[in-house]
């Protein structure tokens, strides 16, 4: 079956420009006007992947994230407006899987698609629904949690399956890899997302304050995932 993928933007040269170059790389797309158009067409549909424009008239692509975020498990791609960090941080926050500046290139958000069709194809099963039994493979334990690295599963010995999204189990995971290790937020993008960028860019630093919130006793306090100024973040198995 194809991957199918929903483009909400209210400039309709851009929807239509879009839309015909990814069935050309043989996605199914649907394209919508705005998010209310999203919400009342899209029921019964099945999509991969949505890309949201954040500055669109009515409901705006945040808050239409935060909508499909609750009902799915659909990968979201942010479209953001050049010079607007805000966006990009927000979007992030409520769970975004990936960004991109407008205007981009269409090669590059044909990317930026397979990457977030491979991360959410493996995410594994949400709270809402019961995961299989998790086969044999490597897992790694910290606390009382038990990350498994083939099931892409994190569980809590008292709480059950904690949900992650795509990109946070990717993190979790790079920093699991390494423990005791500093890595730099540069070093985190590439071992986790397969792209490099500038030292400056925090989208790692809230990647990580959300997996403190899921994963730490004390997020205030964190025990694994431990800050070290000025470098970057290592990870303490231990918890010491």
């Amino acid at each position: 079956m194809k991957a199918t993928v929903a483009i909400v933007d209210d400039e309709e040269h851009l929807r239509e420009a879009v839309g015909e170059y990814l069935e050309l790389q043989g996605f199914e797309v649907f394209t919508y006007r705005n998010a209310q158009a999203f919400r009342e067409e899209s029921v019964g549909k099945v999509i991969d992947v949505a890309i949201l424009d954040v500055a669109m008239p009515g409901e705006d692509g945040l808050s239409l994230a935060r909508f499909i975020r609750k009902t799915g498990g659909t990968g979201i791609i942010m479209a953001t407006a050049a010079g607007r960090p805000i966006d990009r941080i927000v979007g992030l926050e409520i769970g975004a899987d990936d960004y991109l500046v407008k205007p981009y290139e269409l090669r590059e958000l044909l990317a930026r698609i397979k990457s977030v069709l491979r991360r959410v194809k493996a995410a594994p099963a949400t709270a809402a629904t019961p995961a299989p039994a998790a086969p044999e493979g490597r897992s790694l334990r910290f606390g009382a949690l038990t990350l498994d690295l083939d099931a892409r599963r994190l569980t809590d010995a008292g709480r059950g399956p904690i949900e992650l999204t795509a990109m946070e189990f990717d993190l979790l995971q790079a920093l699991a890899t390494r423990p005791n290790r500093v890595l730099s937020r540069g070093q985190l993008q590439e071992f986790a997302h397969g792209r490099t960028v500038d030292e400056s860019d925090r989208s790692i630093d809230i990647r990580v304050t959300r997996l403190r919130k899921k994963i730490e006793p004390d997020p205030e306090h964190p025990r694994f995932i431990k800050t070290v100024r000025g470098e970057g973040y290592v990870f303490v198995p231990s918890g010491a």
